[in-house]
């Protein structure tokens, strides 16, 4: 594998394995604050942020020995609006500078399994973003976000809101039966 898409994979890598677990701290502080719906949001998202940490990780099954990410993370966790504010940031960041140059040098280094990787993740960061504006301005206007089912797809961390888990994921193609409920 081609040096660049190679530190990009372990950069990305931490990055994803980072919001995984601010994102589960992160639950558990919306929870404390009685925001059920906020709460089970962080948690979906940490499952999808898994999945896609795991996916760079296997690209990376040629590498032996340490390896150091450079992954760009948001600290300072506080209450949960604050909290939501910094997940916006980073996913942010991955839709509007990191995922789309990550893809493009896979690309150009012809490196497929990583710019596959790298797609997936985009694609679901996206719904990230919109899914963390909701919960902000809801919760800026006093309430829990109104949330029922969300929907990760196991395969590619595709996140769905409110819907039926389509037959075939939008990014990967999976089967519904790859969706993990979120009630």
């Amino acid at each position: 594998m081609r040096a660049m898409t190679e530190q990009n994979l372990i950069d990305a890598f931490g990055g994803e394995s980072q919001a995984h677990m601010r994102y589960l701290r992160f639950s558990e502080i919306a929870s404390q604050e009685k925001l059920p719906n906020i709460s089970r949001l962080f948690m979906a998202i940490a499952r999808a942020e898994t999945i896609h940490a795991h996916s760079h990780y296997n690209n990376l099954a040629h590498l032996n020995g340490g390896r150091t990410a450079n992954s760009g993370a948001t600290f300072g966790p506080g209450n949960t609006l604050k909290n939501l504010e910094l997940a916006l940031m980073g996913e942010t960041f991955e839709v509007e500078e990191m995922y789309p140059v990550y893809i493009e040098v896979a690309k150009f280094q012809k490196e497929m399994g990583a710019s596959k990787s790298f797609e997936r993740a985009f694609a679901t960061e996206k719904k990230h973003k919109a899914l963390f504006e909701k919960a902000i301005t809801a919760l800026e206007k006093g309430n829990d976000m109104k949330l029922d089912t969300v929907q990760v797809c196991s395969v590619c961390g595709y996140t769905l809101e409110d819907h039926i888990a389509p037959d075939a994921c939008p990014v990967c193609g999976a089967k519904k039966e790859n969706y993990i409920d979120f009630k």
